[in-house]
């Protein structure tokens, strides 16, 4: 997932790189709007709390018929669940790679690339979004 609009980060050697403001990229990745309407009409608040990911888990996952809104609900799905974590794990944070990808930071410096997670799962349901977040608060 490429976010050309928020900006390159290539710098020119000797070039301070300007610093995202992690609270805007954090707001930026947690709307999630596909996601979302698709847990209301299966009447399951998203609420940015580890159980709602429990909720996730258990939709039918009728999203799977239909070519066009798996990859999307992938990539929210990634994004949902990186919003768990930097709201509930202390010192994790969302990072925007030199291309693009968003992926999380945790305080131990561990990389964790939750876009990738939440595609496997929309597609076949593994692993789990509750328990990569087990996984992931674990570290």
């Amino acid at each position: 997932m490429h976010l050309p609009f928020l900006g390159h980060r290539h710098h020119k050697s000797g070039d301070a790189a300007l610093p995202a403001d992690p609270e805007s990229i954090a707001a930026l990745l947690s709307e999630c709007e596909l996601l979302r309407s698709q847990a209301a009409r299966a009447d399951v608040g998203l609420d940015d709390t580890p159980a709602s990911l429990e909720a996730l888990d258990q939709l039918v996952p009728r999203w799977r018929d239909d070519a066009e809104t798996l990859p999307w609900l992938g990539n929210d799905a990634g994004l949902y669940l990186g919003t768990v974590v930097v709201r509930t794990v202390p010192g994790a944070t969302w990072e925007i790679r030199s291309d693009g990808e968003p992926v999380l930071r945790l305080a131990s410096g561990r990389e964790v690339e939750v876009v990738d997670a939440g595609r496997a799962w929309a597609a076949s349901g593994v692993p789990e979004l509750s328990q990569l977040y087990a996984e992931i608060a674990e570290t």
